[in-house]
């Protein structure tokens, strides 16, 4: 029986990845950037200019929604670590679209890298 380990494993090891050095090219390039975390992560912070779909409803978004439907569009996307990332990108592979990159390390690595987060905005009351 796999585990969740053996499915991320054998995920990663089918899809592309990108790089902390070469992460901020493949954005700019990218059509959609896609941030698979759950909406409470996305909401606590994500990256600049990311889109959510949660890893959980990630085929059903872009099935639903005809701009995201291109199997040609250039998709960017992470999660906290990269492991939902790798199994998101294996099911978008699976659904035909053709460029699909997994950014490495994912969120955390992004931070830990310092690079720039989107953090709500909360109002203030003086």
């Amino acid at each position: 029986m796999k585990t969740a380990h053996d499915l991320v494993t054998a995920a990663k090891a089918r899809v592309q990845h990108v790089g902390l050095e070469d992460v901020d090219q493949a954005i700019r390039e990218a059509d959609v950037l896609l941030d698979v975390r759950e909406a409470d992560e996305y909401a606590g912070g994500h990256l600049p200019g990311a889109i959510h779909a949660s890893r959980g409803m990630l085929e059903f978004k872009l099935s639903s929604d005809p701009e995201l439907s291109s199997r040609d569009l250039k998709i960017v996307l992470y999660c906290k670590t990269s492991g939902r990332a790798a199994l998101a990108a294996c099911a978008l592979h699976d659904m035909g679209y053709l460029h699909v990159k997994s950014i490495s390390g994912g969120f955390d690595a992004w931070c830990a890298a310092g690079k720039p987060v989107v953090k709500p905005s909360l109002p203030t009351f003086e």
